[in-house]
Parts: structure tokens; sequence; C-alpha cells
């Protein structure tokens, strides 16, 4: 999932240097919301691991 949210934000920088800013915004946007549902799959998987111990 991490690499999706790294692709999309290679796509956003790309579209944003070339101009075209709707699909740059639509990019960041994706790419935002993926690196928060990893970061929350990280956090609960940190925490089961250390319930687990």
């Amino acid at each position: 999932m991490l690499y999706y949210a790294l692709v999309f934000l290679v796509v956003a920088l790309i579209a944003g240097a070339l101009g075209f800013g709707g699909i740059a915004g639509a990019s960041a946007s994706i790419a935002q919301v993926l690196f928060f549902i990893f970061l929350l799959f990280f956090v609960v998987t940190l925490v089961m691991n250390v319930m687990r111990r």
C-alpha cells in the first residue's frame, strides 16, 4: 500500500510540473489517503505486536 501511495505521489509531482492541475490534485489526494491508511495499519500492527508479548 505504501508503494501505491508513492506511485500516486510521483504521478502528482510529474503532473504538477507539467501543468495538469486537476490530475495533480487528484493524485496527491489519493496518495495522502493511501499513506494515512498505511500509517494506520502500521500503528495497529505495532500495538498488536506489543500486546501479544
